[in-house]
């Protein structure tokens, strides 16, 4: 899973909210994004790789190819001109990007050219027919049910102002995004249909879901005010996890040998070992909020923070040092390549970190 808007999300929201205010629902949504003219110095949010293929997602729609290892960059065909905030490829040449405007996009030619599956305007609908449908089973004197249909026909009262900001596909058909308030929705056919899954997660004050993560079964989230859930069994009901800090996460990662991080304001680092049983704190060098976390090929975790840093742990996440790359703006995501150097997007747009810099300082 990639970091959704690991820094700028809170702001990012706001700017959603905003942007549904001052323009017309349906040109955001119908206008297709703009050819820029600086392709890698755009605002960056997300990366993935479809193969060989890196793609990168930014700002008013933009979506970037890159068959070269970053340096060089593409612009793709997209339809719509929202801020997309995480992306995903499964295989080579399927992949989901996610956004503003409840926005959720398919590839099936590795980026080249994307459709729309779901729009905010459209999942408002689902959530509203998934809550009928619960007061249809449960009677109208069922609290719980009739709570479930009043907040669904306010999100289809408010329009499409809320954003995806992960998405996570365990293969091509199966798939799960999130976002801001509860804002959770499910395929299993690939994106033909989604259905809300909002009413399977265990989040009664509707705080934002920032993160996906996936191991063993098991699915986790992470959210804001310290919110941390788990599904078994792919993901049919995510219950509350016991959190060690109650401020906002705004990334998550698991390890190949099942350890939990997650990850968020003020430098505030976890891991766990025992599915989120218990959580220990990983000590980082200053309280700079983390925005983003990445597994590496050699199984070694990455960290990214708001000033600009990187860290690295090499001990699934008990000890982190800091890489010795140059002084970098806020990063949004990171993404190995396959010569080993880095690629980092954030509001600087694309940049290579050369293999040395992959390396941890003081490491035999």
């Amino acid at each position: 899973m990639l970091s959704a808007v690991r820094v700028l999300v809170l702001g990012a929201i706001v700017v959603g909210q905003s942007m549904a205010l001052a323009a017309p629902v349906a040109a955001p949504l119908s206008r297709p994004a703009l050819a820029v003219q600086a392709p890698s110095q755009a605002v960056l949010m997300a990366l993935a790789t479809a193969g060989k293929r890196v793609v990168a997602v930014g700002e008013r729609g933009i979506i970037l190819l890159s068959d070269d290892a970053g340096r060089s960059w593409r612009q793709a065909a997209v339809p719509v001109t929202v801020t997309l905030t995480a992306v995903a490829f499964p295989t080579e040449k399927r992949g989901w990007a996610v956004g503003h405007y409840g926005v959720i996009l398919h590839s099936e030619d590795g980026g080249e050219t994307w459709v729309k599956q779901l729009d905010g305007v459209s999942a408002a609908r689902l959530a509203v027919e998934a809550a009928r449908a619960r007061v249809a089973r449960a009677g109208e004197s069922d609290a719980a049910a009739q709570k479930q249909l009043a907040e669904a026909m306010q999100l289809e009262h408010d329009g499409p102002d809320k954003p995806f900001l992960d998405v996570y596909f365990e293969n091509e058909r199966s798939g799960l995004v999130v976002g801001a308030y509860n804002l959770a929705f499910r395929t299993e056919d690939g994106g033909r249909t989604w259905r809300y899954w909002g009413d399977r997660i265990d989040n009664p004050k509707a705080n934002h879901l920032y993160a996906i993560g996936a191991a063993g079964g098991d699915i986790y989230l992470a959210g804001e005010q310290g919110l941390l859930l788990r599904a078994a069994e792919g993901g049919k009901a995510f219950v509350r996890l016991e959190s060690p800090y109650k401020g906002s996460y705004f990334a998550l990662a698991v390890l190949p040998g099942g350890e939990i991080v997650v990850a968020g304001l003020r430098g505030n680092a976890w891991r766990s070992a025992d599915r989120g049983a218990s959580w220990q704190r990983i000590d980082l060098p200053a309280p700079v909020s983390v925005s983003s976390l990445k597994v590496l090929p050699d199984h070694s975790l990455l960290l990214a923070d708001q000033a600009g840093q990187l860290y690295v742990s090499r001990d699934q996440g008990r000890t982190v040092a800091p890489i010795g790359a140059p002084a970098l703006p806020p990063i949004h995501a990171v993404e190995p390549l396959p010569d080993g150097s880095l690629l980092v997007a954030g509001v600087m747009g694309a940049v290579r970190l050369p293999a040395a810099r992959g390396r941890q300082e003081g490491r035999p």
